[in-house]
């Protein structure tokens, strides 16, 4: 009796071994493809309504800058040339960030946060429509970087639209 149990032992022994080397095998059989990036992948779906962007506006940008470096721990790329001179901009891991420029003679030091919208032109008429006042019209940025536009929420405060390409 010990023998046939010993015999039945090693057969399902076998057979569960002969399974493993199966599965190995179909594993092993499989080709491996490469991951094709989807057309999706390549097009970034808009924020809309979050600030991504907010823009210092500074009577001395590179004192500004230096500040936010030493301070803050912010990174600057090199700064992008701008009709009022040049754009120090900053970019954070969760894909916000923002920029430094000088104040414009008839503006003061302070800051614009940018929401990003989907139509940069409906978007403004909808503002202007429901008690904002414009600032500055839709514009298209240079190096075809999107549009944006400035209007002024009821009490004053500014508050800018970016809509990408």
């Amino acid at each position: 009796m010990a023998k046939k149990k010993a015999v039945k032992k090693k057969a399902v022994k076998k057979k569960a071994t002969k399974k493993k080397a199966a599965k190995k095998k179909t594993t092993k059989r499989r080709p491996q493809r490469a991951a094709r990036p989807s057309a999706r992948a390549a097009v970034r779906k808009p924020m809309t309504g979050i600030i991504t962007h907010t823009e210092l506006v500074s009577s001395d940008p590179p004192a500004t800058q230096g500040w936010c470096e030493r301070v803050l721990g912010w990174k600057f790329g090199e700064p992008m040339p701008s009709p009022v001179g040049p754009y120090h901009m900053w970019r954070f891991s969760n894909m916000t960030g923002g920029g430094i420029r000088v104040n414009n003679p008839t503006e003061g030091p302070g800051s614009i946060p940018y929401c990003e919208v989907k139509d940069i032109h409906a978007s403004y008429s909808k503002a202007l429509a429901n008690g904002g006042s414009g600032m500055m019209p839709p514009e298209q940025l240079p190096g075809d970087k999107g549009w944006i536009a400035i209007v002024a929420a009821p009490g004053g405060v500014p508050i800018g639209l970016w809509a990408g390409k």
